[in-house]
């Protein structure tokens, strides 16, 4: 029967024997902690894929999913910080999936785990969907046990977040996202909530092996040799699976966590999608259920971010992208990732780039869908015991604590350094910054006016962030309001051994292994849990407080660490308040952990600057939804991509929420069949503003016809809705002429 291995590395005075025996049992080696497990933790009589059977289900769990996509046009993408990234359509919606489990004796004790295909959590986007649910059902779900995690995918909606700087490109806050990703939040939970059934919980884990990269390497390789020997990579390849049964051990959906970054979709990309982890959640629910439309399978599966900050699906490495240079298509320089000392030419390739990156996209979500399918059909290990969350706020503006050997230290007030504008290997920055340079003179203009954008930093500021020189002292600015924030979300979530460490920040790999190794020897040392303790990250959550890096890696300034705005001892200051909580998920714990003043409201003084809808017009002797360029007339074949354009209204009008902009349908004996969405990734929806002065626009819907299509008559229908200058919007319909597919 194999090890369920785990992923925290032994103590060192245990480690050389361990290894030894466990090197002869596999082979290899993945974090060997789970080696001092007792036998209950393994799984007793699971196989084929079918799942763990109990007599008695100690567990109420509850799956739902719901649309949170926002307008996909004339709105700034979220997670590239481009002002140029500006949405003209849709590839895939965006959804969140939610998960609850209760104890089936007392389901007070319960925890909701939100599974969102943005960026990060947001303070702002929480409250609301807090307020809701604690409104709805009261005392049910609260500030305590609901967990608002997000994907980190960089191909979402944006101007949602309610802190000033990430509003910046979005041209500030846009309201319309933020509402959509409240109410389909709200509405998954809600889901979850009416299929609340008994069911069991099971747990398991896998590698990827190809399936991310370190993109800060030189960061990496300063943290200590003798702890970097403990770890086979310098990232993460596990992937842990918490897997939802009903009763009688029927699958019913899953939580998995597996750390790579969501930027296999580029910053060129205009296309509102879900990245890698939102096409992973896709082909495994569609596999499921082949013949239920994206967004309406009662089978949901979860594909969580864990400790993602300097990992990257551009898995082929980094290359010179300067035509006409001799180091064009050479690897990038490993110290700053430049080309000829800039930037901007330095890009990660991902698998498939040499098709486009929404190949690579695909491959990436693919290999996570694979490992997730391969724990499913293998042996897990029953999860059983109390359910348990914790949750507090802690003001990160110069707090001080005493590290383990009983130094004092302190966080900062938030701050970016200068290798922050620099950017990454999977998004380079603007002008000439470059990571990893330790000097405020890298580039002397911004010396000089950094201080018109944000206040100077003061001299205890200065030290506190040191070795970071200081390029936004957000943690300062407040006018018009937060540009960052200062007090943050920290959160736990326990479900019988399995601990979820909900995180406010992006960490890095060895800044999440410390972190989860920390938290189990507490769990254990505290009587919480025994050795059978498992733990992961999840983030980035509930709080956007950008990154969190080793004290090494900080001291490196990549780009990581120069966005680990409170300072050196960001990851320490997580690892002793999270300690600190640890007791009260004690199975009889009672009372809530020391916590700061909750953040004031940012939104009610949030601006926008985002114009809306004035109206929509077709041209002279054209209405909504004619057909202005359609299909072909001889059949289409696999691999063939069918183009219809219609006369277009901004669909900013009705973000058509649970519903979609278009269908691919098949003729039937019965009439016409709906095989397509927009949530599938085979169609593609644009929008093209033609006349800004008339109102004028058109849509282009296509569909790549998938190997396995069914040969057939196929028509294109595109739904709309337009807005006169003077009354209400009116919905309309498009539809092309009649194709075959052969």
């Amino acid at each position: 029967m194999p090890l369920l291995s785990y992923n925290s590395a032994l103590p060192l005075d245990l480690w050389d024997s361990v290894e030894s025996f466990y090197n002869v049992m596999r082979g290899s080696f993945y974090y060997l902690t789970a080696f001092l497990a007792s036998s209950s933790v393994f799984s007793n009589g699971a196989s084929g894929g079918i799942g763990i059977k109990g007599a008695n289900a100690q567990y109420l769990l509850g799956l739902g999913i719901g649309d949170i996509t926002g307008p996909v046009v004339e709105t700034n993408m979220m997670g590239y910080a481009s002002l140029a990234q500006t949405d003209t359509g849709l590839h895939m919606r965006q959804r969140s999936r939610a998960f609850i489990v209760a104890d089936a004796s007392n389901p007070d004790d319960r925890i909701v785990f939100i599974n969102a295909d943005i960026a990060m959590g947001d303070t702002g986007v929480r409250r609301s969907i807090v307020n809701q649910l604690s409104n709805q059902f009261s005392g049910v779900y609260t500030n305590e046990n609901i967990a608002f995690v997000g994907t980190h995918q960089h191909s979402g909606v944006g101007g949602y977040l309610e802190n000033l700087l990430p509003q910046v490109t979005s041209l500030g806050y846009v309201k319309q996202t933020a509402d959509a990703i409240i109410a389909g939040t709200v509405l998954a939970v809600q889901r979850a909530h009416n299929c609340l059934a008994p069911g069991h919980l099971s747990l398991g884990n896998t590698t990827i092996p190809d399936g991310n990269i370190n993109r800060s390497p030189s960061a990496y390789l300063e943290n200590p040799a003798s702890e970097r020997a403990r770890y086979q990579f310098d990232q993460d390849k596990d992937m842990t699976l918490l897997r939802f049964d009903d009763d009688s051990g029927n699958a019913r959906g899953f939580l998995s966590f597996f750390a790579v970054h969501g930027t296999s979709l580029y910053e060129n990309n205009t296309l509102v999608s879900t990245d890698n982890k939102g096409m992973a959640a896709y082909l495994f629910e569609s596999s499921v259920e082949p013949n239920t439309t994206p967004g309406n399978t009662t089978f949901v599966a979860g594909f969580t971010q864990s400790n993602v900050g300097d990992t990257s699906p551009n898995t082929l490495g980094a290359f010179c992208e300067s035509p006409g240079e001799d180091f064009d298509g050479q690897p990038c320089e490993f110290q700053h990732s430049t080309c000829g000392g800039k930037t901007q030419p330095c890009h990660g390739r991902g698998p498939g780039f040499q098709v486009s990156d929404f190949e690579s996209n695909r491959i990436i979500g693919n290999m996570q869908f694979e490992a997730a399918r391969t724990i499913m059909n293998g042996e897990l290990s029953p999860v059983a015991g109390a359910v348990k969350s914790v949750h507090a706020y802690m003001n990160m503006a110069f707090r001080e604590f005493k590290l383990p050997n009983g130094t004092s230290v302190s966080t900062c007030p938030a701050a970016l350094g200068f290798s922050f504008a620099g950017g990454t290997t999977d998004g380079p920055g603007a002008f000439d910054f470059v990571q990893g340079d330790n000097s405020s003179t890298q580039n002397p203009f911004w010396e000089i006016v950094k201080g018109a954008v944000t206040p100077l930093p003061s001299a205890q500021q200065k030290a506190c962030q040191s070795p970071k020189p200081i390029l936004l002292n957000t943690g300062s600015a407040h006018t018009p309001y937060d540009w960052s924030p200062t007090t943050v979300d920290v959160q736990m979530l326990r479900v019988g051994n399995f601990v979820m460490l909900i995180m406010p920040g992006e960490l890095t790999t060895m800044a999440g292994r410390r972190m989860r190794e920390a938290l189990r020897a507490k769990l254990i040392s505290s009587g919480v849990l025994g050795t059978d303790a498992y733990v992961v990250v999840a983030g980035p959550a509930n709080t956007y407080a950008h990154y969190v890096t080793t004290p090494e890696e900080y001291a490196a300034q990549r780009y990581e660490g120069a966005s680990t705005i409170f300072g050196k001892w960001t990851l320490d200051s997580y690892i002793d308040k999270y300690s600190n909580m640890v007791v009260l998920l004690a199975d009889n714990a009672t009372g809530r952990p020391e916590s700061d003043e909750a953040p004031n409201d940012q939104t009610s003084k949030a601006i926008s600057l985002q114009t809306p809808v004035v109206f929509d017009s077709a041209p002279l002797g054209k209405h909504f939804g004619s057909v202005l360029s359609d299909v072909n007339s001889s059949p289409y074949r696999t691999g063939e991509t069918v183009q219809v354009q219609f006369v277009g209204a901004n669909p900013r009008s009705n973000l058509r929420l649970e519903g979609t902009f278009l269908t691919v349908e098949q003729q039937s004996e019965n009439g016409w069949r709906i095989v397509r969405t927009d949530s599938h990734p085979s169609t593609i929806y644009r929008w093209t503003r033609t006349n800004q002065l008339t109102g004028t626009s058109t849509v282009d819907i296509s569909w790549t016809i998938e190997s396995g299509t069914p040969a057939g008559s196929y028509r294109i229908r595109y739904f709309g809705d337009s807005k006169p200058l003077i009354g209400s919007v009116n919905e309309f319909t498009g539809t092309s002429g009649v194709f075959i597919v052969a």
